[in-house]
């Protein structure tokens, strides 16, 4: 038997603990049943920031034949989503993006490299024929080599424009290159010979004014003058015609005239392949072909130079 039954609870102690105890409720009553209902407090709203606006949403279709989950690399959905790409893919896209760039400015440079290199050699050798005239001389009285120097010149350059094998083959494209250079250049002096020292200095720093001030054109302009290569063959027909009538009907002021339209088309011939050479247009030469690309830009040149010196000649008469 524990302590506790051995001494009961006094009387006067379970008084003061039932006085402590809450009222009893009511027969099939509670304290839940007998709380008034929740009612919520009245809403507010608080003004909009923005005016609703009057025009219905509109739900935009999916666009036919385009999977959201196959974009390219890099590239994202019109909803903001990204393309299925991997940091892999998007590697080799930058890689070759920037190969392609170095190879192109790598051509750039080659190119006009060797075109510098070939003005370089004519002028010398046009300076040589008008300013020595022992030399002048020689030339005037040796016609048969200027024959043979332009049979050569032509065979050699038509095969390096229409043979890719004879143009990419190194190093005997740039043996071909270099006979076109020597020839036309003996050509050029040859030409130059006949005319006045002054004009003949007059055109070439005219030619080299030109030429620069259409290169830098041709790189920065956004026009793309790559398209209009048919224009200009109409255009080339056209002025070959008009000195088939000048030949028949010569007069000073035709000769002017017929050597500006000249100048004036081979320079849209050298914007032209200035923008194939540079690759930032419609159309581009394949970085292979620096032999060609180089022979088209010299004889552009060559040829604004020879059209200024007739111009040159018929405002000298």
């Amino acid at each position: 038997m524990t302590d506790a039954q051995n001494y009961p609870m006094p009387t006067e102690s379970k008084e003061v603990l039932n006085s402590n105890l809450p009222p009893p409720y009511p027969h099939g009553e509670t304290q839940v049943d007998s709380m008034p209902p929740y009612m919520p407090p009245p809403y507010s709203a608080a003004p909009a920031m923005y005016p609703p606006s009057p025009y219905p949403p509109v739900l935009y279709p999916p666009q036919a034949g385009v999977d959201m989950g196959t974009l390219p690399p890099g590239e994202c959905n019109p909803l903001g989503e990204p393309g299925s790409s991997s940091p892999e893919a998007d590697a080799a896209l930058l890689v070759s993006s920037f190969d392609d760039k170095t190879i192109r400015k790598a051509f750039i440079r080659k190119v006009f490299s060797v075109v510098t290199l070939q003005l370089l050699v004519t002028f010398s050798i046009v300076c040589v024929f008008t300013f020595s005239s022992v030399v002048r001389a020689a030339v005037q009285s040796n016609i048969w080599i200027y024959l043979s120097s332009y049979i050569l010149f032509a065979v050699v350059a038509i095969s390096l424009s229409y043979s890719n094998s004879f143009s990419r083959s190194h190093p005997w494209n740039l043996v071909g290159l270099s006979v076109v250079t020597l020839t036309l250049s003996y050509l050029v002096g040859t030409v130059a010979s006949f005319h006045d020292t002054t004009a003949v200095v007059i055109a070439m720093g005219a030619t080299v004014a030109i030429s620069f001030t259409i290169i830098i054109f041709s790189a920065q302009t956004r026009v793309d003058f790559t398209i209009c290569n048919g224009i200009l063959l109409v255009l080339a027909v056209d002025l070959l015609m008009f000195s088939f009538f000048c030949s028949f009907f010569y007069s000073n002021v035709l000769q002017i005239v017929y050597g500006s339209l000249g100048a004036l088309l081979f320079s849209l011939f050298l914007a032209i392949d200035c923008q194939l050479v540079m690759g930032r247009q419609k159309y581009a030469l394949d970085p292979e072909e620096y032999v060609f690309a180089a022979l088209i830009l010299y004889l552009d040149i060559i040829n604004i130079f020879l059209y200024l010196l007739i111009i040159m000649g018929g405002s000298s008469k």
